[in-house]
């Protein structure tokens, strides 16, 4: 705040501003050539380094719209690539599950065999165990008969000796009496 007042005061204090016409005094010779020169040794220098880094964006700009080009026809690659993929990975899944139903149609009439072949060995072994149980039943029932018969024989026969004993005693005592 000091520094305006102090222009203020330095304004009161002269004229005012004008403007200095002396072309030495001022130096605006010095400096139209001071930029004329900066301008000519610069300017050759300043162009050729424009020009190199325009070549440079443009060499840039055309690396990357080819390497964005290269990497759209990798992404299509690979898109096309994941969609084989899904087809194979879809056509294995059904080659699975057809192995699958076909092992397990396959182990089903494996066990159906299986069980065919144990129920019929069962059957047989079955029948084979009635047949001799049946025949020892008949062995049995032979031999109770057969006993019983040897029985009644022998009771029989025993009444017959018993008779044969009692007509020979009867016929020695009347052989005695005689």
């Amino acid at each position: 705040m000091e520094n305006f007042d102090q222009i203020f005061t330095l304004l009161a204090v002269t004229d005012g501003i004008t403007l200095n016409l002396d072309i030495l005094e001022t130096g605006v010779l010095n400096i139209i050539a001071l930029i004329v020169i900066l301008t000519y040794v610069i300017g050759s220098f300043l162009t050729s380094t424009l020009e190199k880094r325009k070549s440079d964006i443009v060499t840039g700009i055309q690396d990357a719209e080819e390497r964005l080009s290269e990497a759209n026809r990798r992404l299509s690659e690979a898109q096309k690539q994941l969609v084989q993929t899904n087809v194979l990975i879809n056509e294995i899944k059904n080659e699975t599950i057809t192995t699958k139903k076909t092992l397990l149609q396959s182990e089903i009439s494996q066990s159906k065999k299986d069980l065919t072949t144990r129920f019929n060995r069962a059957l047989v072994s079955l029948r084979t165990k009635e047949t001799q149980v049946f025949l020892e039943i008949k062995q049995q029932i032979i031999l109770l008969v057969l006993k019983r018969i040897v029985i009644r024989a022998q009771q029989t026969f025993q009444i017959r000796r018993r008779a044969v004993v009692f007509i020979n005693q009867t016929i020695n005592k009347l052989e005695g009496d005689l």
